[in-house]
């Protein structure tokens, strides 16, 4: 079977979370990532380590079917290896903080000279302009600045972040889309460009729905929500509302754990045969819930009802009574529960790797399944696997040029011990 980004090289020279999620899509497609790191290697590689003197959770589970490199980037002839990756590359990456790229004497000007036909993209906090242009950036501070945090969690309490990565790994899906679009007009052109993409950005374009929400506030308060929306001017925390069209939200379930619980959606079709089961003929009939605009200024109401009938059942149980009658359900699914589901494993996306440092562990998987392309994960390189291979391979050093440039500090830190 073939890969559908088979051909396409991309230098990845990315670190930490956003970049990586990013690249390692890419090479899921079948793209050829070289992960460009410094001699250090990426600062993941040693974070929230848990087995010693091996690479982290952290670096394995977003360095996946890449080949790295290591070159010193302030040595000149670490300079000259990138600048002849350049001119092999279809791609190069980064997520630099602001300006490093240009104080290395590779801004998007330098690098489109070099090469006009390489796209370089890139991820940064704000962007490069505007008054935030220069301001470091992370996951959470992305979330808090992009409206993530003001419209998560409930009003009586804190803004809260949201366990999905969507400052980092959301992010990095916005640039992979970015790249795939330049990757395409350049078939048409021969042009790279530079593709740009900032966290703030991408998490607003993730929160599109609460921007929608701001804007009918100023028409009237939104009904779908449980709590009073009467003269707010900011779309507020909805907590476990579905804040569309269908009421939804969590109900409890038994035993009552700290993930016993189940998100139920309550369609208008499904009212009549959801009440039956819940309360007979009595509930079907109460005008309280006749039709959904009824059920909206009693949602409270309602939820109080599922929740006592859910007490009685655990959340799988309450997922196959609920399928059957056509409502929209799914229980909250903790990640030990995710790593032990049958239709999790049969989708590939939870995948066991072995690596030789730290022995058998866990991945998820490609979530985008293509029916004429697969590629195997594979295992994240070690801190410069593939040095000598890339070079040889790629750039068709000999033996004599490698011997000059290690000599010359190229792929060590520190010139003086290098050769």
């Amino acid at each position: 079977m073939d890969a559908a980004l088979r051909g396409t090289r991309i230098l990845d020279m990315t670190h930490v979370q956003a970049g990586p999620t990013s690249s390692q899509l890419l090479a899921w497609l079948g793209a050829d990532v070289i992960k460009l790191e410094p001699p250090t290697g990426d600062v993941t590689r040693g974070q929230l380590r848990d087995v010693a003197h091996a690479d982290s959770l952290y670096f394995t589970m977003l360095n996946c079917n890449k080949r790295s490199i290591t070159v010193n980037m302030k040595n000149p002839s670490g300079k000259q290896v990138f600048v002849d990756l350049l001119h092999k590359c279809d791609v190069v990456m980064e997520n630099f903080g602001p300006g490093v790229l240009d104080r290395l004497g590779f801004s998007w000007e330098a690098i489109h000279q070099i090469n006009p036909a390489v796209i370089l993209a890139s991820i940064k906090g704000f962007g490069s302009s505007g008054p935030y242009a220069d301001f470091k950036a992370y996951e959470n501070v992305a979330q808090a600045m992009g409206g993530a945090m003001s419209t998560t969690g409930f009003m009586d309490g804190p803004p809260l972040v949201s366990g999905a990565q969507i400052g980092d790994s959301g992010t990095g899906l916005h640039l992979a889309i970015g790249i795939l679009a330049a990757l395409h007009q350049r078939q048409r052109t021969g042009m790279g460009q530079y593709v740009e993409v900032a966290m703030m950005d991408a998490v607003m374009n993730l929160c599109r729905v609460k921007f929608r929400d701001h804007q009918r506030l100023a028409r009237g308060p939104l009904a779908e929500f449980s709590l009073a929306t009467d003269g707010m001017r900011a779309t507020p925390r909805s907590g476990n509302d579905s804040g569309g069209g269908q009421l939804g939200n969590a109900v409890r379930c038994k035993p009552g754990g700290p993930n016993d619980y189940i998100y139920v959606v309550v369609q208008e079709a499904v009212w009549a045969p959801l009440a039956r089961r819940i309360g007979g003929e009595a509930l079907v009939n109460d005008a309280r819930f006749a039709r959904i605009e009824n059920r909206r200024r009693n949602q409270n109401e309602m939820w109080r009802l599922l929740d006592e009938f859910a007490s009685a059942y655990t959340k799988r149980e309450l997922m196959d009574l609920l399928n059957g009658l056509d409502v929209p359900c799914g229980p909250i699914m903790s990640t030990d529960d995710l790593v032990k589901d049958e239709h999790v494993q049969l989708r590939a996306m939870i995948v066991e790797l072995d690596h030789p440092e730290r022995g058998r562990w866990l991945n998820v998987g490609m979530p985008i399944k293509l029916s004429d392309s697969f590629v195997p994960v594979e295992r994240s390189p070690l801190l410069g696997e593939h040095t000598e291979e890339i070079l040889r391979a790629v750039l068709g050093y000999s033996d004599s040029q490698l011997a000059a440039l290690t000599a010359g500090g190229a792929f060590r830190k520190d010139p003086a011990k290098a050769g």
